[in-house]
């Protein structure tokens, strides 16, 4: 309880001081003329200010609130290393007691740094301030941490903290810890397919001098070079970018004895696959409807360099037209075909036959192109069934599908076969999922009595439409009929010849997300799917292993024809690898390579400025080979510092809440009445006499 005057005017404040000023004067006028009743008269004249000032005796009902002291554990991964976690579990248990045996001290408790897969670093002091968020800075009575002493949001100064109390930190880990790390010195993050890039790292010892290491260059799981070198020096060395998006390059180095992890041996860059301009040869043997159908589309790819002739005059066509009168462009058929054959990604045939053009030599080069890795598109119209089909060429041993010479002219509706709907370049077609299916019909279909690839479409009477085979180290598609065009068109409403013809050509060109056989990691926020694409039935259980090693079983369930997922929490930063016996994914989740496993020795050095500036303390828990010893807590009220050898301090606070007030006015009522009458007679009385 408090007691106190507080004063509330009657008047004005500017007319208590004059009245003040007033009695003042005539007070020391009467003491000076020694008059007989001054000091009845300087009384009587003070009760009449005071009357004025309405003074009020106060009393204030106070309860005390306890200083709150906030214990923060690191749970980032580096403090699994070794013995720490059981040493911050007993340092734990031990503090907290201590703390709470403390006589008005309020203990909260938070941990932070668990792996979760987005944030990079132990961020302890974002923890700190959200646990105190709701606390008054004059009630925080100081904070610990336990932890490796490997922070990554360390603020720069104390007065950052927001509060002005001591900060104490007690380090887990011994003193005498080994590691060996790989540095990240050069990470390109971007390559040209089929170019070099350069990736530059170099091996660091902590805790012993640096000596040859041997290391291993690994790419998507492919090993690429094995060599020694030379502790702490930059080592680059040369990396092909085989395919477009991301190729995982490992930097491993081989352990060092009595290690405490070997989670940082190995660093990872990834770096996407960036083609340079696709080159497209699209050959229209001659002008139909549908032509501009392929060349809109592969025009509006700002990625494909489109090399696009029509042949308008077969060398049959003679009409006696002087050559130098005529504006046609001879077809470059050797500078083609023979000299920049192997330059092309993709040669597409739309409507062209037998006429002359290419001699039969040519077709040699192109099935020869196809098996060394190259890809052809036939898109197919009477030409095909005709006795000048490009079938009866050198290419029919690439062909998946031997026309049987017969057109089929009637309308129907292209359909997926079952094939088809696993299919990644079929799958999921828009307007697919209704029988029939939502797109306009087509009337015109090759027939074919043989077929060798897979049949992804089908015409009428479950007839080849689109047909895909592999030769080789090359891909061919071959479709039966030329009327896409009437999707482009908008046909009774079209259909997804967009969607259909870009994923055609991908899967040509071997976009990765295109192949038919495919095991996949795909990672969105702290969650991982791992998916895989297959043709076949079912699929076999697949093995995920995390960054830290450990391994798990997964069983996959069909989410849609051709696709099969599971998922996982994405609960660690770094490479995570998953197999399923046949096909190995990697991914990477987070920063290719993760703060908290740059440095994983721990450290009194990185806390120490900070703790020192607040008169807190850093220590070690395990001093040698002893035991963990947590220090004492001793409550200090006033001090500069708050540590000794044995003991830390928590600095406590006197706060209080006030829960009642009452107020006792002197000069109203009865009680103001007596003092003011009570004034005027005795100074009527001194007259008096």
């Amino acid at each position: 309880m408090n007691l106190g005057v507080a004063f509330a005017p009657l008047v004005p404040q500017y007319v208590v001081w004059t009245a003040f000023g007033v009695a003042v004067f005539l007070s020391a006028l009467l003491l000076i003329a020694r008059s007989r009743g001054a000091v009845v008269r300087s009384v009587a004249m003070a009760l009449l200010v005071l009357a004025l000032a309405n003074p009020s005796m106060t009393r204030e009902d106070r309860d005390p609130i306890p200083s709150v002291a906030a214990v923060i554990i690191d749970k980032s991964p580096s403090q699994e290393f070794g013995d720490r976690e059981a040493q911050t579990e007993q340092a734990r248990e031990t503090l907290i007691d201590r703390l709470k045996r403390v006589p008005g001290l309020e203990v909260r408790v938070a941990e932070a740094g668990a792996a979760d897969g987005e944030t990079d670093g132990t961020r302890l002091f974002s923890a700190l301030s959200s646990a105190l968020a709701d606390v008054p800075p004059d009630r925080v009575a100081g904070a610990v941490m336990i932890t490796d002493g490997r922070v990554h949001d360390i603020p720069a100064n104390a007065a950052a903290l927001g509060f002005a109390a001591p900060l104490h930190a007690l380090i887990t880990g011994r003193a005498n810890e080994l590691d060996r790390r790989v540095v990240l010195t050069q990470t390109p993050r971007f390559g040209i397919v089929g170019q070099m890039q350069t990736i530059g790292f170099k091996v660091e010892d902590q805790g012993m001098p640096a000596g040859p290491v041997q290391v291993t260059v690994r790419r998507d799981g492919e090993l690429l070079e094995q060599r020694t070198v030379n502790g702490g020096a930059e080592v680059t060395m040369q990396v092909q970018i085989p395919h477009a998006g991301p190729n995982i390059v490992e930097v491993e180095a081989a352990p060092l004895a009595n290690e405490l992890t070997l989670v940082n041996n190995r660093a990872v860059i990834s770096i996407d696959g960036v083609r340079d301009k696709l080159r497209v040869l699209l050959v229209s043997g001659e002008p139909h409807a549908g032509e501009r159908t392929w060349r809109n589309l592969l025009k509006s790819d700002a990625s494909v360099d489109l090399v696009h002739f029509t042949i308008l005059r077969p060398p049959e066509k003679q009409d006696g037209t002087p050559i130098n009168e005529l504006s046609l462009i001879a077809f470059p058929t050797r500078e083609l075909f023979q000299q920049k054959i192997g330059e092309f990604q993709l040669i597409i045939f739309d409507r062209y036959a037998r006429q002359g053009v290419l001699p039969i030599i040519y077709f040699d080069n192109i099935a020869r192109y196809v098996r060394n890795g190259g890809a052809v598109m036939i898109a197919a119209g009477p030409d095909y069934a005709s006795p000048t089909s490009i079938w009866r060429t050198p290419l029919d041993v690439i062909l998946p599908a031997e026309p049987s010479g017969d057109v089929t002219e009637q309308g129907f509706h292209a359909r997926l076969s079952d094939a088809g709907k696993r299919h990644p370049v079929t799958r999921a077609l828009e307007g697919s999922e209704t029988d029939p299916p939502h797109w306009s019909p087509w009337f015109r279909l090759v027939n074919t009595k043989r077929t060798t690839g897979t049949t992804v479409m089908q015409g009428p009477d479950g007839k080849p439409l689109l047909v895909l085979a592999r030769e080789g180290e090359g891909r061919v598609a071959l479709m039966l009929s030329d009327h896409i065009w009437l999707w482009a068109r908008g046909y009774e409403g079209g259909g997804p010849h967009l969607d259909l013809l870009r994923r055609l050509s991908h899967w040509l060109m071997k976009q990765p997300d295109l192949e038919e056989e495919a095991l996949r990691l795909i990672v969105r926020g702290r969650d991982m799917t791992v998916q895989r694409q297959t043709m076949a039935d079912a699929v076999a259980d697949v093995t995920i292993t995390s960054p830290s090693g450990k391994s798990q079983i997964l069983k996959l369930a069909s989410a849609e024809p051709g696709l099969w997922r599971s998922q996982v929490p994405a609960n660690e930063l770094g490479l995570w690898r998953a197999t399923d016996g046949k096909l190995t994914a990697l991914v990477n989740v987070g920063p290719a390579n993760p703060r908290e496993f740059q440095e994983v020795t721990s450290t009194t050095q990185t806390l120490a400025s900070l703790t020192d500036s607040t008169g807190g303390s850093v220590r070690r828990l395990v001093a040698g080979n002893s035991s963990v010893e947590v220090p004492r807590v001793v409550p200090v009220r006033t001090a500069s510092t708050y540590k000794g050898d044995d003991w830390i301090g928590m600095k406590m606070r006197d706060v209080s809440v006030v829960r009642g007030i009452g107020v006792l006015p002197i000069f109203t009522g009865l009680i103001g009445l007596l003092l003011l009458v009570g004034s005027l007679a005795l100074t009527w009385a001194r007259e008096g006499r």
